[in-house]
């Protein structure tokens, strides 16, 4: 992941680290220092190098040899050195940049600083695109259309009404709406771009930005709005239901429950995975992988348990996402949680998962059939 991008002699000087302990140092763009994998990953590191720029004669020697024809630029030296020092958990460095022995630039980083950072983006292969590359494309297409939001909204509202009713449709619908404008509202929260959210039709919806998160608390927060969004739907729907009676409230409160609950099982790529990704690859790349692996585990179960296909196509895709982060985890871009980082995040997803069983627990209490429905579901 990038640590610092600085101003050295008119060029910019840019230093990629990784909690394996490799480092590497850029100026201009080209590799100038460079540092292995290694158990020692923070404390205090130096690089240096030389740099050979044109040393430009004085006018009072052009004007003594004025007819000599020649350059008479010598080349000139430079020795530049760059003293960090490296903290992971939580994540500092500090900064000193001398040219030639004298200071030019000292300073210090610290989390929010990479919340906040563009990171420079390394040339990629260009590879013939495949069936996967033309699918991605074609969806990025229509997302350039304003209008395919309506059109992809009216048919959800279609094939819901088709499956269930009008009004589950639109009470299902309402329920995705704010799930996913919490996702937005926490992408705006670190000022990222965001292209609002679809709803996609027996698939839920998507919140959608350009932009690419650099810790993972960032993919935390924005991966658990969207439940923590719908579980204040639920409580407010809840108490709606206790001030009225209206028993339309507890259905939709008792829904939004068991829609979001669903989202937060610790399967990739739902929000729930993302959560628990987060938390065990900033404990350990083992760990990650082992938390992971388990999630996709309870996935197949409850697949071939319930005989859910587009679960098992999801479930797929989260099987992807586990071995591309086990394969680049020493490359990860992304800075790792801190130990209280690791404890709020394990906190805030066991409330709110706690939060939504009450809720569902709540509602089937009224001795309802509907509204019992979910937790049979549960407990089936």
């Amino acid at each position: 992941m990038e640590l610092l991008n600085i101003e050295c002699l008119g060029k910019k000087l840019r230093l990629e680290a990784s909690m394996a302990g490799w480092q590497q140092l850029f100026w201009d763009n080209q590799c100038v220092s460079q540092r292995t994998a290694s158990t020692e990953y923070e404390g205090e590191f130096s690089h240096e190098f030389e740099l050979s720029v044109a040393n430009e004669p004085l006018q009072s020697e052009l004007e003594a040899e004025p007819s000599s024809g020649k350059n008479t630029a010598t080349p000139q030296t430079i020795q530049v050195k760059l003293n960090i020092n490296l903290q992971w958990q939580p994540f500092t460095v500090s900064y000193q940049l001398l040219v030639d022995g004298q200071e030019q630039l000292q300073g210090e980083r610290n989390t929010q600083d990479i919340e906040k950072q563009q990171p420079v983006e390394t040339v990629k292969e260009v590879r013939k695109p495949g069936l996967m590359g033309l699918a991605s494309l074609g969806f990025k297409l229509l997302k350039s259309a304003k209008v395919i939001k309506v059109v992809l909204a009216g048919a959800s509202l279609a094939a819901y009404s088709w499956l269930f009713s009008f009004q589950f449709a639109l009470a299902l619908i309402a329920c995705l709406v704010v799930h996913e404008y919490g996702h937005v509202r926490a992408m705006k929260y670190f000022g990222m771009k965001t292209k609002g959210f679809y709803l996609i039709p027996f698939v839920g919806g998507a919140a959608l930005t350009d932009e690419k998160i650099n810790t993972r608390w960032q993919d935390i927060v924005i991966s658990i709005m969207g439940p923590t969004f719908g579980l204040i739907m639920s409580l407010a729907c809840l108490i709606g239901y206790w001030v009225t009676g209206n028993v339309f409230f507890a259905a939709l409160a008792s829904l939004s429950a068991l829609l979001n609950l669903f989202n937060m099982l610790p399967i990739l790529p739902l929000d729930g995975g993302h959560v628990i990704k987060s938390i065990s690859f900033s404990m350990n790349s083992l760990a990650g992988l082992l938390f992971c692996i388990g999630g996709a585990a309870l996935g197949v179960v409850i697949c071939y348990y319930f005989g859910l296909t587009l679960f098992g196509f999801l479930l797929a895709i989260g099987s992807i996402e586990i071995v591309m982060e086990w394969k680049r985890r020493h490359q990860s871009h992304l800075l790792p949680l801190d130990t209280y980082g690791q404890i709020f995040s394990a906190v805030w997803y066991v409330l709110t998962v706690a939060g939504f069983m009450a809720i569902i627990w709540l509602t089937a209490d009224s001795g309802d059939q509907l509204l019992s429905l979910p937790l049979k579901i549960l407990q089936s």
